[in-house]
């Protein structure tokens, strides 16, 4: 059965209101504008922006990526150049995105609790266009503070330091361990959603040099070879708690990201694809939007978690 008209694409991930379930992964989507020579940002449901801390990070030495079978190895390391820095260079575009009717989450990015704390505060003393804020506590190339999200009681307390310090929504950025454990940890400390999932640690070696194909000898894994992964850890989020995802991890096709849908996210992030095919966020959301109908559901949210064993 084939609908006949445009279904109803607009979802609610945790308190923020989206147009359409389309969303960008931080750190492949720069902060939107990058892409506007592409295509209009503005049809896009969410964007989600590059993590930044409340001081700027220089990242890490380059070579910083490399291309491996299925997908590509990264160790930026988060640079960024501070919140104050960010709002100097973005406000003015985002807080425009925002009017337009495009949701813009800001990542959050910290080694110690502190500096979530006087990041997140900073965000809200100067970005009031921001929709919501996700948490990255999974960062797999820093040299410290990447271990927050290995535990569900390290992840949780960084949600309970930063959840008394604003009233809008709070995504968190998950690592690819203890998913079920941790996102039970994670809504009881305050959490809104859950962005599932970052990427996994990965190797690539120069077998004529004996060295890492990157600075360090380990970085994240990116890409269509990951999707599997991220899918069954999207399932497992979906199973364990009754918050809302934001699934991503090598989404490239409508198809795809109908995958991450019907394992029960309400929203999915692309970030690989816009890295190797800058169109591709919304190639993806046509592509989804024809499969709902497809299904013949005249609304999208009728098939999140729709998967059957």
């Amino acid at each position: 059965m084939y609908l006949s008209e445009t279904p109803k694409m607009a979802v609610n991930v945790g308190g923020i209101a989206m147009k359409n379930p389309l969303n960008t992964a931080s750190g492949a989507f720069g902060q939107g504008w990058q892409f506007e020579n592409f295509f209009d940002v503005s049809e896009l449901g969410a964007i989600t922006t590059k993590g930044v801390a409340i001081d700027p990070w220089p990242g890490n030495d380059g070579p910083r990526m490399a291309d491996v079978y299925g997908g590509i190895i990264n160790s930026v390391g988060l640079q960024n150049p501070g919140v104050d820095g960010f709002i100097k260079d973005n406000s003015e575009y985002l807080e425009n995105l925002s009017e337009k009717g495009t949701a813009v989450i800001c990542q959050v990015a910290g080694h110690t609790l502190e500096e979530y704390q006087a990041a997140l505060s900073r965000f809200e003393e100067t970005a009031p266009w921001a929709a919501g804020f996700e948490i990255n506590i999974s960062c797999p190339n820093l040299s410290a503070g990447c271990a927050w999200g290995a535990t569900p009681e390290s992840a949780a307390q960084v949600i309970k330091a930063v959840r008394p310090l604003t009233s809008r929504p709070l995504l968190v950025k998950m690592a690819p361990v203890n998913i079920a454990d941790t996102a039970r940890a994670l809504e009881d400390a305050g959490a809104d959603a859950l962005s599932v999932i970052n990427s996994i640690p990965g190797m690539a070696i120069d077998i004529n040099t004996h060295r890492s194909k990157i600075a360090r000898p380990t970085g994240g894994l990116s890409g269509p070879a990951f999707h599997p992964i991220a899918l069954r850890m999207v399932w497992e989020a979906s199973q364990a708690t009754s918050l809302p995802i934001n699934g991503m991890g090598g989404v490239t096709t409508g198809a795809e990201a109908a995958e991450f849908i019907l394992a029960g996210a309400t929203c999915v992030s692309v970030g690989f694809a816009a890295l190797s095919d800058p169109t591709s966020p919304i190639r993806i959301l046509r592509e989804l939007t024809e499969w709902v109908a497809a299904q013949g559901a005249s609304d999208i949210n009728d098939l999140i978690g729709a998967f059957e064993c």
